[in-house]
């Protein structure tokens, strides 16, 4: 049987892991600066936890879990028999795997409100699951790195999580563009179109512009029953580039002109920040998630397309579900997977992010291999990144090791420098080999 990995999976090899670890560390230390705290949650949740949470386009991407034993024993007979396998999902799975990791955080802050304090700023680093179609940096298991705080309605909270992404995004060497939008100016959109009932459609549709283009979100508004007169309304309001056009617009709209004030307000107060990569309002930006009621917010690299690399918002009262009522949050997302992409394709991770060998020791026989293994322990407990061959067999295959290694420095151990308690240094790159005291050799890597 020929192995394999299920589709949108990937295996990642220790330079690749190295790498996600750097982008990952990067990111905590950004976080930690800014006061959250970490978090864990469980791979599987409830699937009623996780349905109704994601639109209509999100309940279809959930991996569902059977249940345990002959999950058949249990099944809806007439669903089985009709074949709906919509119907029948209910009686086989009560669990399915997390799609993000906001609505896991919305339980956890319901399930242990006693024991946090408010507002409560979290961060959390893990792997999500969708069942999207695997393709250029979409897959179906990735990890998401999400920043969240609750309990405060201050917009003071949405300028510092666009402070987070400027400085992560400036700490990993990427340039990005910060796009910003919120969802009461989208509801006066639906408003001013005289389509407020169709708020969810229409934000649906414009959430994929860049997929599908300004027709195909014309087409698909209309599909879902949105007037052609309403949708010249939308299409002149999408070609808004600021905040004083856009509101004379909205002016008619309560929600809308709230919406605007609410985005002035995070300008006003990163207008003493010093942004390092490009912020901008975005008034196309949508985002289609169902559970964001203001500020929204997406990232995308400017030197590679590979999608949108991070997002995010506020929700109101998405606790309420769970049954705690008037509970603000906002929070946004790293797609780690598509940053690591993005920084692979530019090839921008600094040489420290390899976390590689240092020192690679090599003997010639079995007395010089216990000389390198003592030697080994003085350079270890130095802090100093160094491993011994584990046989002292053939040079030349020691050294291809060295060379699969990418190490830069070798040291050998012979007759010779076992009588002057020394070894040969030597420069993989140059080729140089000096004769080297182990302190002297402790003193040039440290």
């Amino acid at each position: 049987m020929k192995p394999g990995i299920p589709k949108g999976t990937r295996d990642f090899l220790p330079k690749e892991v190295a790498r996600r670890n750097f982008i990952f560390n990067t990111m905590r230390t950004v976080f930690v600066k800014y006061g959250y705290q970490p978090i864990e949650t469980p791979a599987m949740e409830n699937l009623s936890t996780l349905t109704g949470k994601y639109g209509e386009e999100g309940d279809k991407l959930l991996f569902k879990v059977l249940n345990n034993g002959d999950f058949l024993s249990k099944a809806d007979e007439q669903a089985l028999e009709a074949k709906d396998s919509q119907k029948l999902v209910s009686s086989i799975s009560k669990r399915g795997l997390r799609y993000d990791l906001t609505v896991p955080f919305a339980r956890f802050v319901v399930m242990n409100q006693n024991d946090i304090n408010f507002p409560f700023k979290r961060y959390q680093i893990q792997p999500v699951w969708r069942a999207d179609r695997p393709q250029k940096g979409r897959y179906q298991e990735f990890y998401q790195c999400d920043v969240d705080v609750v309990g405060s309605n201050s917009l003071m909270l949405e300028a510092e999580l666009v402070q987070i992404y400027d400085e992560v995004f400036s700490k990993l060497g990427l340039d990005v563009t910060i796009k910003i939008n919120n969802r009461k100016i989208l509801a006066g959109m639906a408003e001013a179109a005289g389509i407020a009932d169709k708020l969810v459609e229409m934000t649906v549709a414009i959430d994929k512009l860049d997929k599908i283009g300004k027709e195909g979100v014309r087409k698909e508004m209309i599909e879902r029953g949105i007037p052609d007169t309403a949708v010249d309304t939308i299409e002149k309001i999408l070609e808004v580039k600021d905040l004083d056009t856009l509101k004379p617009l909205l002016a008619n709209s309560e929600q809308g002109t709230k919406g605007i004030e609410e985005l002035q307000a995070v300008f006003d107060f990163l207008d003493s920040y010093q942004m390092n990569n490009t912020l901008n309002f975005e008034i196309t930006l949508a985002r289609g998630l169902s559970y964001y009621t203001g500020f929204i917010v997406e990232v995308a690299a400017d030197k590679v397309d590979i999608g949108s690399i991070g997002g995010g918002g506020r929700y109101d009262d998405l606790t309420g579900i769970f049954g705690m009522k008037d509970m603000s949050g906002v929070g946004v997302s790293f797609g780690a997977a598509r940053i690591y992409d993005a920084m692979t394709a530019l090839d921008s991770f600094p040489a420290e992010a390899e976390e590689n060998l240092q020192l690679l020791l090599i003997a010639f026989d079995e007395a010089s291999h216990r000389y390198a293994f003592k030697c080994l322990n003085q350079l270890r407990a130095a802090g100093i990144v160094a491993e011994l061959y584990p046989d002292p067999v053939k040079l030349k295959k020691q050294m291809k090791y060295a060379n699969g290694r990418e190490v830069k420095f070798v040291a050998l151990a012979g007759d010779t420098e076992m009588s002057n308690n020394t070894l040969a240094l030597k420069n993989m790159e140059t080729g140089d080999q000096e004769q080297k005291s182990l302190e002297d050799i402790i003193k040039f890597f440290t």
